[in-house]
């Protein structure tokens, strides 16, 4: 093993193994913002206010409650224009959380006609991530043994039990570990998104005993 998630001291086998566990999303994070200028602080955040208010009734009337829309930002800036005359833009940004999929397309619209002048994007995910989380690590531990046993067959020795695991985060999991993903699970093998798929990987280091053949 080499890197970060190596055994110091190894004293049997020591193999990595990982899976990806793939599912279609259930829901989107969709991210707009409102930006008013006006001419007084007041006048700008209540410009924006107001916007706010007319999208959260467009929300309303697709469905969506008041606890799908949360604030992430809100701001005050101000500036000078060439005339020497000075403006402030009132800015708030919101995450609507979408959990009925055909809606997107219309709220999308209907909430850019209402008033937000800014889309940072959408952010597809699934809501039953732990449960996914948790088969991609059984099937991580799973390859990690396949691995082992191919190992210890190859050294003429036999796998003992299982002395060490460790967990592997799989956002920091270097390329040269990406490449060791095991299918199991559902997955593809790879681990990239393919086209209205969620990927949910993990990755675990293994260390087994060994015992003489």
């Amino acid at each position: 093993m080499y890197g970060s998630h190596s055994i110091d001291a190894p004293w049997g086998a020591s193999v990595f193994g990982a899976a990806s566990v793939d599912a279609a999303p259930d829901l989107a994070r969709l991210r707009v913002a409102i930006a008013e200028t006006r001419p007084k602080p007041g006048e700008a955040f209540e410009a924006t206010r107001g916007g706010v208010n007319r999208i959260r009734d467009v929300l309303r009337g697709h469905g969506i409650p008041d606890t799908a829309v949360s604030t992430s930002r809100l701001d005050l800036k101000s500036s000078w224009d060439y005339g020497g005359e000075r403006k402030f833009l009132g800015y708030e940004c919101f995450v609507i959380e979408l959990r009925e999929l055909d809606l997107l397309e219309s709220v999308l619209v209907d909430v850019v006609e209402a008033g937000a002048n800014q889309v940072d994007g959408v952010e597809f995910d699934v809501s039953a991530k732990k449960e996914l989380r948790a088969r991609a690590r059984a099937a991580a531990v799973a390859a990690a043994r396949e691995k082992a046993a191919l190992y210890a067959e190859a050294a003429q020795v036999r796998l003992g039990p299982v002395v060490h695991i460790k967990d592997v985060d799989s956002e920091q999991m270097p390329n040269s570990y990406r490449s060791h993903r095991g299918g199991g699970a559902g997955g593809d093998g790879d681990g990239d998104l393919t086209p209205g798929r969620i990927s949910v990987t993990a990755g675990v280091v293994v260390g087994f005993s060994l015992i003489g053949g």
